[in-house]
């Protein structure tokens, strides 16, 4: 992977880390889930639109391709941030954080229906295998305290993320960043705008929950999807997701910096193979030195006497 590649990938591990502490502290507030995906989906337009009109063709991108964007922005953004906002009413931040890990493996099974050639050879596989295991090890003591409904949200988002990329990939890698994700953003605030001002607070929410709203717009939106989108042109659509193997750890983190949670031998065991996996599973193919030509001198051969002889 290019080093392009790795910053994006670094970058993406942590901004989408770090939102299911921050919805976590708004849903508690408590504001309703359609309120934290409006304001979200909002402010990420809001920030992102002046770019998108500057840079041109809006509403031809628009036009031309309205039909996957528009399942683009259902599966990526409208359906899971609601599910995954949702759940997390009952699921610690924590393991949201860590269920949300099985993007990877499902965007893998997914790849094979979408006709995606992208090959994955033994290296990626084994780090794949290595992401899941770290997971597994943090997932099992964090799966407490949590519904049957809630868990199941969660996998519905986990099938939209990894779903998306693909859609992205075959049918909007054309489109330009900024003129997919205004559209899909905007769409997404007038679509919970409703219920948004229905569930409206009575009372200003706290520094805390507005830090933690305009974070989720700012960056864990605005610059996260610019992020993402252009991960997946660099390094295609099943690889981009691996990044969701570092959200586990960066969840957990956050979880023990800002609520007290306690950091064990077991979390720094996952947080290595987590590491490992993600080096291994985004590894580019092998690169085989060329055939050395046959050429004229080559072909060349040596007489006993040392004279050089052509055949």
């Amino acid at each position: 992977m290019t080093a392009r590649g790795w910053f994006l990938f670094s970058l993406m591990g942590v901004v989408w880390g770090i939102p299911y502490l921050m919805i976590k502290v708004a849903v508690d507030a408590p504001l309703s889930p359609s309120m934290v995906v409006f304001t979200r989906c909002a402010l990420g337009a809001a920030l992102l639109l002046p770019f998108a009109i500057r840079a041109g063709g809006l509403l031809h991108t628009i036009r031309s391709h309205w039909l996957p964007m528009l399942a683009f922005a259902c599966i990526e953004i409208i359906g899971p941030w609601f599910t995954l906002t949702d759940a997390e009413r009952h699921l610690s931040s924590s393991t949201a954080g860590l269920l949300i890990a099985g993007v990877p493996i499902v965007g893998v099974v997914l790849s094979r229906a979408f006709g995606n050639t992208e090959h994955l050879s033994a290296r990626r596989v084994t780090g794949l295998a290595l992401g899941l295991a770290g997971v597994a090890v943090l997932t099992v003591p964090h799966l407490t305290g949590g519904d049957a409904r809630s868990l199941g949200e969660v996998f519905l988002t986990v099938l939209g993320y990894a779903t998306a990329p693909l859609i992205a990939s075959r049918w909007l890698k054309d489109v330009p960043t900024l003129q997919l994700i205004v559209p899909c953003l905007t769409l997404a605030a007038l679509v919970y705008a409703p219920a948004a001002a229905m569930t409206w607070p009575s009372a200003m929410p706290s520094t805390s929950v507005l830090v933690s709203l305009l974070a989720l717009g700012a960056i864990c939106t605005a610059l996260a999807f610019v992020a993402f989108l252009e991960l997946i042109k660099e390094v295609g659509p099943t690889r981009a997701t691996v990044f969701t193997y570092v959200n586990p750890a960066v969840a957990v983190a956050a979880g023990a910096l800002f609520l007290g949670e306690d950091l064990t031998w077991g979390i720094g065991a996952a947080f290595t193979l987590i590491l490992a996996g993600s080096v291994l599973a985004t590894a580019g193919p092998v690169r085989r030195a060329p055939a050395r030509p046959v050429t004229w001198s080559t072909r060349q051969t040596s007489r006993a006497d040392g004279r050089v002889e052509s055949p």
